[in-house]
């Protein structure tokens, strides 16, 4: 961290993606990936930031995988792979000297707490990493949705996503050379834009308990740095 410079956030969710932690090779886990993600993370609490994570699973298990597997069936593989990953962060973290808590919606209690939010906003205010896992324990809910839910209960001061892309753009950048990237969005504009960039669910969720959203790129796992810092990067989504 910069001598001259101070977070701007006492409080993070951090969202991250199951294909994040995958890396271009779209392994299980890209264990480089994952350390020089902790290693940003790490920097950031020593900080003073408090950060609690949700992590995806897509890297793992994703829907149905094609297949007309029952819908509920299939979410509750999805709860697994996500406790999984955390699990993965929770080591990578600890082998650096992080002190990491796993919650899950789920109980498993053999391999993680069960999520207990007051016990969580403890955790944070000693300067632990809590990662929730399991999404919020039901079925036809995305972890976006968690990461919303989540945040809310701890008294998140942002939702921070990190995406394969660095923003959100009046076009998909990949097909439209004249695409350009938005600073700021409303939720409204979100919603009524029908965009992809979050959960529909999440995006209502986080507008009606005025949750603000930063989506923005991980290639550089420094931007989650960048960002805590109150760099310009990506996009911010609020009212």
């Amino acid at each position: 961290m910069s001598e001259t410079k101070k977070p701007v956030f006492k409080r993070v969710l951090l969202k991250l993606s199951g294909e994040a932690i995958a890396g271009e090779g779209r392994e299980i886990l890209n264990y480089k990936v994952v350390s020089d993600i902790c290693a940003v993370i790490k920097r950031c609490v020593e900080a003073g930031v408090q950060i609690a994570i949700v992590v995806g699973a897509g890297n793992i298990w994703r829907g149905r995988q094609g297949t007309n597997m029952d819908r509920t069936r299939a979410d509750h593989m999805g709860m697994l792979a996500t406790a999984i990953n955390s699990l993965a962060l929770q080591d990578a973290l600890e082998q650096i000297g992080v002190e990491t808590r796993v919650q899950t919606a789920i109980d498993m209690k053999q391999f993680a707490e069960p999520y207990i939010r007051n016990k969580a906003a403890s955790h944070l205010s000693k300067g632990r990493v809590v990662i929730f896992g399991c999404g919020i324990g039901s079925p036809f809910f995305s972890t976006d949705t968690a990461a919303a839910l989540r945040a809310a209960e701890i008294g998140a001061d942002v939702i921070m996503m990190a995406k394969n892309i660095d923003g959100i753009y009046t076009a998909d950048p990949r097909k439209d050379p004249n695409a350009v990237k938005l600073d700021y969005i409303s939720y409204d504009e979100i919603l009524a834009g029908h965009l992809a960039v979050i959960d529909s669910t999440a995006a209502s969720f986080c507008m009606d308990n005025k949750i603000p959203l930063l989506i923005f790129g991980l290639d550089d796992p420094d931007n989650i740095e960048r960002a805590i810092m109150g760099e310009n990067i990506g996009t911010i989504v609020k009212n």
